[in-house]
């Protein structure tokens, strides 16, 4: 081999690195960043007020990175992650009741609405590792359940969107119904322990961010990597062909319940976080509006990007929490103004803007 073909060998072997390398070098620079402006930016620079809504909000991204890789990466608009949310928050929430009432009692609601007994469904819940898989398995085998029956029925796109917002409506529905075991329309408040921890103490509240923060990310890694997977390959294949992927002898039904019983996972999670990090679960955070306001969040940002979905999110949710301390009868009407605004000039999200500028720049050369 002559100096001249080895030379070439050379360069293109190292630009064959280099394009291996960048992905991984802005990964890990990103994680970093992002570990940085959670733990320590973040405690330093927020007030206490503001940390606690901080938290909050990312338990809210944590539904958002899920609907990113049903709906932006698998094409499945998915308006009732509420349901899977209400099912990790309510069963969090029912294991803190009873760890507060100590061994054998009774929650103060259920007294208060003249029942002197936990009701059978109740009890399992006494204990944490029963909780805790409670809150992944339940999700998990639900989405399952649901998600491979409607998907292998073909159903897709607004049909299926109008039949998962119809579960969450029921779902809420029944949680108003049943007064005596949920709290009805006021839910279910005043935790005073987690898993032990006293959530009066300060440090446990900040101890509670720095999980929600850990998780967040951990949730973001897992969907980088899924994307980047050939399974990742295979659900966009789906999402954009999917009668060409059935004819190569996959079976779509299953790549799009794989991510749906992901973002329904997430989904859970999320809610059993925000309940010790509220102070509350009620139907008002399960319910349709939450469901679509999870999506809209996602859409801002970017429903197809890895960062979009979390980014819009807590954006979303941020501003609307200012609005509504300052402008409290003008602020669902800015959400929704900016919601249109987005979906008619950057329909892609605002992570995509970058693009669109540099698209704009090259065409105006």
């Amino acid at each position: 081999m002559s100096t001249a073909e080895r030379t070439a060998v050379t360069a293109t072997r190292t630009r064959g690195l280099r394009r291996i390398l960048r992905p991984r070098a802005r990964l890990w620079l990103g994680t970093l960043a992002a570990a940085l402006i959670l733990f320590v930016v973040a405690p330093a620079a927020l007030s206490g007020y503001q940390f606690g809504l901080l938290a909050q909000f990312l338990c809210y991204a944590m539904v958002a990175v899920g609907i990113g890789l049903a709906w932006g990466q698998g094409g499945m608009l998915t308006l009732g992650q509420g349901l899977f949310f209400g099912i990790g928050g309510y069963a969090m929430a029912m294991h803190l009741q009873l760890d507060d009432a100590g061994p054998g009692g009774v929650p103060a609601f259920m007294s208060l609405y003249g029942s002197g007994t936990v009701p059978a469904w109740w009890e399992p819940f006494r204990d944490p590792w029963i909780t805790i898989g409670t809150i992944i398995l339940l999700p998990a085998a639900l989405a399952a359940l649901l998600g491979y029956a409607i998907f292998a029925r073909r159903v897709r796109g607004a049909y299926f969107a109008i039949l998962s917002q119809a579960l969450v409506a029921a779902f809420a529905i029944l949680l108003i119904g049943q007064q005596a075991s949920t709290g009805g329309s006021t839910g279910l408040s005043n935790f005073r322990g987690f898993f032990g921890y006293s959530l009066a103490d300060p440090l446990n509240q900040r101890l509670l961010f720095f999980l929600a923060a850990g998780t967040l990310i951990g949730m973001v890694l897992l969907v980088r990597l899924l994307m980047r997977s050939r399974y990742g390959e295979l659900l966009v294949a789906t999402r954009d062909q999917e009668m060409r992927v059935r004819f190569l002898g996959y079976n779509p039904a299953l790549v799009k319940t794989v991510a749906f019983v992901v973002s329904s996972v997430f989904a859970a999670v999320g809610g059993a976080l925000f309940v010790p990090i509220a102070g509350i679960i009620s139907p008002s955070d399960v319910a349709v509006v939450p469901s679509i306001m999870f999506v809209a969040g996602v859409a801002i940002g970017g429903r197809a990007t890895l960062l979009g979905p979390v980014l819009g999110s807590l954006a979303l949710s941020w501003v609307g929490a200012q609005l509504q301390d300052n402008y409290p009868s003008v602020w669902s009407y800015f959400q929704g103004a900016l919601f249109v605004l987005v979906l008619g000039f950057l329909p892609q999200g605002f992570a995509t803007l970058g693009g669109v500028l540099r698209r704009r720049k090259g065409d105006s050369r």
